[in-house]
């Protein structure tokens, strides 16, 4: 509400579980975690209905007449950073997008893990194609050759980028680079983001 509707909720079914016992949260299992994810989607989606009480009685989580707040500004997504096939499933039948790091979903992972995605949605009646899937990239824009997976010049960016759309099925980009060096981000918008745009419009045909 505060930022105009400019947010969507990114959430995974947790990690570092030390460290997440050590702060006085629950240590669970990766079946545990990945129930407790579901049942958590299932709340935030009550918390914003708008309903004026809300129920929920899960295995993990239990909600007894709580009253939401005020619901977002916009259709607010729930995008899932996942990995495991039964979180997968559980994103195609419940979230709006899959935001995967490629350091841990490289290339080629992503048909099988589509698929995954894919047949979650069908199971639960709903259209692939609306998932939104964003992959997290992690490099350097260099004006060298090559010097690794992203690591490199604009042109090699591109290519890699327009690759991983056309022929591996992501549709949008979140961009890190070590250090957070501004000038990284400037070639980004500037060099890396409109190249890939128009290599993809081409691609597709509808360039223009």
């Amino acid at each position: 509400m505060l930022s105009g509707g400019r947010f969507e909720l990114g959430l995974g079914a947790g990690a570092f579980w030390e460290a997440i016992v050590a702060m006085g949260g629950p240590g669970r299992t990766k079946g545990e975690a990945a129930g407790a994810l579901g049942e958590a989607v299932d709340i935030i989606r009550l918390m914003w209905s708008g309903e004026r009480a809300i129920r929920y009685d899960g295995r993990h989580y239990q909600v007894s007449g709580a009253h939401p707040g005020p619901v977002p500004a916009h259709d607010m997504g729930i995008w899932l950073g996942v990995l495991g096939p039964r979180l997968q499933h559980l994103l195609g039948r419940k979230a709006d997008g899959w935001c995967p790091s490629a350091a841990y979903a490289p290339p080629e992972q992503l048909p099988a893990m589509h698929r995954r995605i894919d047949e979650g949605a069908a199971e639960a009646g709903r259209d692939p194609r609306e998932i939104r899937r964003l992959y997290n990239v992690f490099g350097a824009i260099t004006d060298g050759a090559r010097d690794g997976y992203l690591v490199g010049p604009p042109e090699m960016w591109m290519a890699e980028l327009t690759s991983l759309v056309v022929e591996h099925g992501m549709d949008t980009f979140v961009f890190g680079v070590q250090g957070d060096d501004p000038d990284q981000y400037r070639r980004w918008a500037l060099e890396i983001a409109p190249a890939v745009r128009e290599a993809v419009a081409e691609h597709r045909g509808t360039a223009g």
